[in-house]
């Protein structure tokens, strides 16, 4: 069995990086829930699992957020 590497939480700039979207683009995006929604990590820190930005990487036309998480 492969041993998955743990899901680090990437914040913005890094995320713009991997992306190569606009930051009013990605909240656009977010918005319209085609991009995974941010993880909060303190009281005014926020930022994104890696597993989501690489599922949403993989296909990013048809990437839908599930309600359900």
């Amino acid at each position: 069995m492969t041993e998955q590497p743990p899901d680090r939480i990437l914040r913005l700039n890094a995320v713009l990086d991997r992306t190569g979207l606009t930051r009013a683009t990605l909240y656009r995006k977010i918005q319209a829930g085609t991009f995974p929604k941010q993880v909060r990590i303190a009281t005014r820190c926020t930022g994104w699992r890696e597993s989501a930005i690489r599922e949403w990487m993989r296909n990013p036309m048809f990437y839908q957020v599930d309600e359900v998480r």
